[in-house]
């Protein structure tokens, strides 16, 4: 017996146990267990069992291995099912809470709820790039589709009324021109709606009423309806244009962050999602917390911010290098907002999302939601603005360090000598706010691996 050495010996010894077969069970990769054959009767157990073994070992080892699989499987489908998608810098804690979670109400049979996530003391980024007036854009693709449609109507039903005067033509005749009226005059958030309803309910049955009457004027409502989306019932050729493109936008722009998000994890891991709106945000929290690490320094911090701007400044070129393959032309405004308390996430399992905890921390949220529709104090100019990055930020120490990054690359030619420090306007519930404006200089523009960090800004900033 080895003196503590090999404890598990003596553990064996302790139980009465007089002979024994330990057996690796692994595969190429990994030791996924140990067989243990045991008898209280000496040397029942020896080498000759021990070579039988070998005939029954592959089928021990699939079971285990197919154990092993199910095991991953279950835990997975916890994961999917309590907390949907979940990025992999934070998939190590959601799977300890799922093994917690299976042990206790599959293995034990008891009820206990799927444990809180919740990281502490993580430094918040958050970046977006908005297509710029995207409401009034989509607006107006919105006024030209129904007025074509409604042009393309009038025109059947006053050849219809010099052919047949009769009071339904005229009341559809009089339907349109005032729905062309109020389109041209004063277009409202349920104008489409309405008109909708006008061409489904009440168009639609009298043009084939009079294509069924009135042969004549077949051809011209065979062309009525070929112009229409057989699906969506409505001319769908702006409002497609507007469509498609902030597809792409947001397909591109997509893209291309989370390839550059390689990168910034190389870095140093942080928990990082982004969501497609008209346009593209992204959220991003680093800190110990999220590691599992006790290396975390804020020099990470700086490194993950100076490569926020840059990524930033680079989907701004690579927006308007491929502007022109867009159907429409529109323009975006990018925007970061600063903010330089660690604080608190926890996942909701309701909407299955990370979001801020505590009162004080929910400023952040309230900020983040309502900046970008801020305007400069004592004017009537928003905070975004096309050709601009604008960093939002509401402490002196923050304007210091970003002004640090401003001019650093301003020194790599990235963004221009314009930049200026505005007030903003108090924001319900939120004051204080100012920002950093300054022009981002577009140039030919190559997807870079190299990013720059906190040392390079320290080697300018000693030269």
């Amino acid at each position: 017996m080895s003196k503590g050495k090999a404890p598990q010996y003596k553990t064996l010894k302790d139980q009465g146990i007089k002979s024994a077969i330990l057996a690796p069970i692994a595969n190429d990769t990994e030791l996924l267990g140990i067989l243990e054959l045991v008898s209280s009767e000496p040397k029942v157990l020896n080498s000759v069992n021990a070579n039988k073994l070998t005939d029954v070992m592959p089928y021990i080892l699939a079971a285990v291995e197919r154990s092993k699989k199910e095991e991953e499987n279950l835990i997975e489908a916890v994961i999917q099912q309590e907390c949907t998608s979940i990025h992999p810098s934070v998939h190590w804690k959601f799977k300890s809470a799922a093994l917690e979670f299976i042990k206790n109400n599959i293995i034990e049979n008891k009820y206990i709820p799927f444990q809180k996530i919740a990281f502490e003391n993580v430094y918040p980024l958050f970046g977006q790039m908005d297509v710029k007036g995207s409401s009034n854009s989509r607006n107006q693709a919105t006024q030209k589709d129904l007025t074509s449609q409604l042009s393309l109507a009038e025109k059947i039903i006053s050849q219809v009324l010099e052919l047949h005067e009769m009071p339904i033509y005229e009341q559809a005749h009089f339907q349109i021109t005032s729905l062309l009226n109020e389109l041209n005059k004063d277009f409202k958030v349920d104008s489409e709606h309405q008109t909708n309803n006008f061409f489904s309910q009440e168009l639609d049955p009298l043009l084939k009423l009079i294509q069924k009457n009135h042969p004549e004027l077949n051809e011209e409502v065979e062309g009525y309806f070929s112009k229409v989306d057989s699906e969506l019932g409505v001319i769908y050729f702006y409002r497609k244009n507007y469509d498609d493109t902030i597809k792409l936008i947001n397909e591109n722009m997509s893209s291309m962050l989370d390839n550059a998000q390689k990168n910034a994890q190389a870095m140093y891991p942080h928990f990082f999602e982004r969501y497609k709106t008209d346009g593209v945000e992204h959220n991003m929290y680093i800190g110990e917390a999220i590691t599992r690490e006790s290396n975390f320094e804020l020099i990470y911090l700086y490194n993950l911010r100076l490569w926020q701007i840059q990524i930033m400044c680079e989907m701004e070129n690579a927006f308007y290098q491929n502007q022109h393959e867009y159907p429409l032309s529109l323009d975006v405004a990018s925007m970061i907002l600063v903010f330089n308390q660690p604080l608190t996430i926890g996942f909701r399992m309701d909407e299955k999302q990370f979001d801020v905890d505590g009162t004080y921390n929910a400023r952040y949220e309230v900020v983040k939601k309502r900046v970008d529709k801020a305007y400069i104090k004592g004017s009537e100019e928003r905070v975004t603005e096309k050709g601009k990055l604008s960093i939002v930020y509401s402490q002196k120490e923050d304007e210091e360090e970003y002004m640090n990054y401003v001019r650093f690359f301003q020194h790599k030619k990235m963004l221009s000598d314009d930049a200026e420090i505005v007030e903003l306007e108090d924001l319900q519930g939120v004051t204080g706010l100012k920002a950093i404006k300054v022009s981002i200089l577009y140039h030919d523009f190559e997807e870079t691996s190299n990013y720059y960090t906190y040392d390079d800004l320290v080697e300018i900033i000693k030269n």
